[in-house]
């Protein structure tokens, strides 16, 4: 599936967000490596900390479904006119699941789509090193 096409989910993702607050609504499009797409939406609430952002309800509805075997993402925002790119707390969850060069394409209502990694948007990873540890076998039952 190529950027213009996982775009063009995002956008229709965008359509079902829950944004009567900021009325800034984004979607996004997580690509597996098998084609599939699980789309997300932001979905806001009256206290913003309990907000969720669009390619965070995708990355949960994904590994909630017990896929983690990313390929690709994609996020628009229709109601900006610029590219906007993944939150802070989103390149965190995004890098929880990946590699650096996981590509994430994303875009506004204006403007051409940014095309880049999860590295170039989050480069000073601290936390990469307690992800590529071996974890420990759980206990037995």
């Amino acid at each position: 599936m190529n950027a213009e096409t996982l775009l063009a989910a995002a956008r229709e993702a965008a359509e079902k967000a829950y944004a009567p607050y900021s009325r800034f609504r984004v979607g996004a499009a997580l690509l597996l490596s098998d084609g599939a797409v699980v789309t997300g939406a932001n979905i806001e609430n009256r206290s913003y900390g309990l907000t969720n952002c669009a390619e965070r309800t995708a990355v949960f509805s994904a590994v909630a479904a017990g896929r983690r075997d990313f390929a690709a993402l994609a996020l628009f925002c229709p109601d900006a006119d610029y590219p906007v790119p993944p939150c802070g707390a989103c390149r965190q969850v995004i890098s929880e699941f990946t590699r650096k060069d996981f590509p994430i394409y994303f875009a506004g209502g204006r403007g051409e789509p940014v095309h880049t990694t999860i590295g170039e948007l989050y480069p000073h990873d601290a936390l990469r090193e307690l992800a590529d540890q071996p974890r420990p076998s759980p206990p037995p039952r």
